[in-house]
């Protein structure tokens, strides 16, 4: 649904109004209740407080944890580093108690890199306008500048 709306450029609104004409049964039940929750004259609902709500309504209290604990012990390993960084987005919503800032995301991204990047990942972090975005594209062109000069 996120890429849908994201190609579709929705609005945070829009997406809640689209997502939730393609609930069915039981979930859409679910979003009937949550939208009659809401206090009246409060603004439209955007679209990461529906997800959030639909996660925690629908989404094991056990599996989340598990999760957390997932993203928190999540490495590279073998993955190379755009695999890492899918999974790291994947997890990450579970865990964002641990990155309250844009510095903090980046710093538990780059813990989390193999020994043949970390080094000047860490070293770009101390760059003050290094976002995520950017140390991820930083960290894909070390990994490949250094297995084409076979530096493994």
């Amino acid at each position: 649904m996120h890429k849908t709306l994201r190609v579709m450029r929705a609005t945070e609104v829009e997406g809640v109004e689209l997502a939730s004409y393609h609930l069915k049964r039981v979930a859409y039940s679910w979003f009937e209740t949550w939208e009659d929750s809401r206090e009246n004259g409060s603004p439209p609902a955007r679209l990461n407080k529906f997800a959030d709500a639909f996660i925690d309504y629908f989404l094991p209290t056990e599996t989340k944890a598990d999760r957390s604990v997932e993203f928190e012990t999540l490495k590279q390993g073998s993955r190379n580093v755009w695999e890492y960084h899918m999974e790291f987005v994947r997890l990450s919503k579970y865990a964002i108690h641990m990155m309250p800032t844009m510095e903090a995301r980046v710093r538990r991204f780059v813990e989390g890199l193999s020994p043949l990047v970390i080094n000047e990942a860490a070293t770009a972090t101390l760059n003050s306008d290094m976002n995520y975005g950017r140390m991820v594209a930083f960290s894909q062109a070390t990994e490949a500048r250094k297995l084409k000069l076979g530096m493994e």
